[in-house]
């Protein structure tokens, strides 16, 4: 039996996990070559007191994203997926409100400073869109022991005709906008400092999330279904307060809405085929 041809290296641009640990940027980063989460990794360092934070967990293929409300992540293999542990201040380890928000914001901000001919925005509370479809996914947790973990996907490469049919149009890609991939490690060291000098702004001025999020809001002015709960809230969005709550002026008067979903519970796609 004739031997096999040694299998085609996979085609992900290159990252260099150790120029992403030093000052202003993250105490420890480790890469994986496939995870079904990086969350899960994530959460056993978030759980070790010793570890130095912020630390980061990245993987080349993640198999079982996930984010809010048990939906389900996908992107092509080769971008960026990655978990980043921070500390918190405060009781329980709760992260501050306005934390999800401000990430999908630096995430944004990041790929506009990267990519010039990306112009993405942010649909709250957080999901990245580009051209109308999701580009990148964002899911925050506590943990117990006094720290977040920030899960960050980014479709930097690939394309949507990949994706499941069920989700196929509502995704985007950067190759798909651009017709070319973004390197991971460029809008890594970008994005790390970025979110991380973000949260310490938030800390001492809480305006600030809604100054830096009204320019990206992707829902002002138009009109939109906010699920809370049981109850759907219809309206026109106004953009966001200053701590983050989407402003909603509905038949009844006017609406502030803390935390919700634009997605009806039937379109959460959990992973189905």
């Amino acid at each position: 039996m004739p031997a096999r041809p040694p299998p085609a290296a996979d085609p992900f641009d290159p990252l260099d996990a150790a120029a992403l640990v030093g000052p202003g940027l993250l105490a420890g980063c480790e890469w994986l070559a496939e995870a079904a989460s990086t969350m899960d990794r994530a959460r056993e360092i978030a759980a070790d007191p010793a570890a130095a934070l912020p630390w980061a967990v990245g993987a080349d293929r993640q198999l079982a994203g996930r984010g809010r409300r048990g939906a389900r992540w996908w992107q092509p293999p080769g971008s960026l997926a990655v978990s980043i542990v921070v500390a918190v201040d405060g009781a329980a380890g709760q992260p501050p409100p306005g934390w999800s928000l401000a990430c999908g914001v630096a995430v944004a901000e990041s790929i506009r400073a990267v990519e010039p001919e990306a112009e993405p925005l942010v649909r709250w509370p957080n999901d990245v869109e580009l051209a109308g479809r999701k580009l990148a996914g964002i899911l925050v947790e506590a943990a117990a022991t006094g720290r977040a973990i920030f899960g960050i996907g980014v479709n930097t490469t690939g394309s949507a005709a990949a994706a499941p049919a069920a989700i196929a149009s509502r995704v985007a890609t950067l190759p798909d906008i651009t017709g070319r991939s973004l390197p991971r490690q460029r809008l890594l060291e970008t994005l790390v400092p970025r979110l991380l000098a973000l949260l310490a702004d938030l800390g001492r001025d809480p305006s600030v999330l809604g100054d830096r999020y009204r320019p990206l809001c992707a829902l002002t002015d138009r009109p939109v279904t906010v699920h809370v709960g049981e109850t759907r809230l219809v309206g026109t969005c106004r953009g966001i307060a200053a701590d983050g709550r989407l402003i909603v002026d509905t038949p009844a008067g006017r609406q502030l809405v803390a935390s919700g979903s634009l997605t009806p519970p039937a379109e959460i796609w959990r992973g189905e085929t």
